[in-house]
């Protein structure tokens, strides 16, 4: 794994801080490292949640150094928005509950990292934008499917397309952020959701999540809730549902196994 990722475990939780300063840009080892990080995550039955942030106070993650970019080499950016990609469906596809800690500004492939978790809580002098076009490039990682599903088409257009930078108050207008809190704040904020999603069942969370993203698929209503009925069922093959509901019946907390 790259050093520019740390990772923590506190508990049910990891914590994955992007480490490149000054502005933790992703690089290719990176972008490979956080694709291993997931999958090791997912490995680990004792892991319910993921947190994602920043290093220092001013960025969450300014995306990829444009120095990658300057040759103009068509095969380096394949390969690096290959990178990004991989990179970014693994984190979409974590089987826990993963939320972005934005504690700076948030960049291009930044914003896009934070997209790619479940939810997003932004510090108050956060920024962030997609401004790929501005310097000839576009959003390869995700950045023009994610946007519009979370902001809308509208404003989905005017970051991409105008090159229109965002603050916190105004991403949680919108929906980019689910909420905003102080300066510092973000991890505290981001580990005490962290610690709720620990709260219900692994099991169920994971089959939630499947669900809740299966609708961006454009499937019909009626293929959505069979799929609900589905898994509903498969619960009932999991150690975890007999200890929901048990403990509940028993007025006592569970004890979650994750399988």
């Amino acid at each position: 794994m790259s050093d520019l990722l740390q990772l923590e475990k506190r508990g049910h939780i990891a914590v994955m801080t992007i480490s490149n300063p000054p502005a933790n840009t992703w690089t290719k080892a990176s972008l490979n490292a956080l694709v291993e990080i997931v999958n090791d995550l997912n490995e680990d039955r004792d892991i319910y949640a993921l947190v994602v942030t920043g290093q220092g106070e001013k960025f969450f993650s300014a995306g990829a150094d444009l120095k990658l970019f300057a040759d103009g080499d068509k095969a380096n950016a394949g390969d690096m928005g290959a990178a990004f990609g991989q990179a970014f469906a693994a984190l979409s596809s974590f089987r826990g509950v993963s939320i972005a800690a934005v504690n700076g500004y948030a960049m291009g492939g930044g914003l896009e990292c934070a997209m790619a978790c479940d939810i997003r809580i932004a510090e108050e002098q956060a920024q962030m934008a997609l401004p790929e076009a501005g310097v000839g490039l576009l959003p390869c990682a995700g950045g023009t499917q994610n946007l519009p599903w979370l902001v809308g088409e509208g404003w989905a257009k005017r970051m991409i397309l105008c090159g229109e930078r965002v603050t916190a108050e105004k991403a949680a207008q919108i929906g980019l952020v689910e909420e905003v809190v102080p300066k510092g704040e973000s991890l505290e904020k981001a580990l005490e959701l962290a610690e709720g999603a620990c709260k219900q069942s692994p099991s169920a969370v994971s089959r939630c999540k499947t669900l809740v993203m299966s609708a961006r698929e454009g499937r019909s209503h009626a293929d959505g809730w069979r799929m609900e009925r589905e898994l509903f069922v498969e619960l009932f093959s999991t150690d975890d549902q007999k200890e929901g509901v048990n403990a509940f019946l028993e007025k006592r907390k569970p004890e979650w196994k994750n399988r």
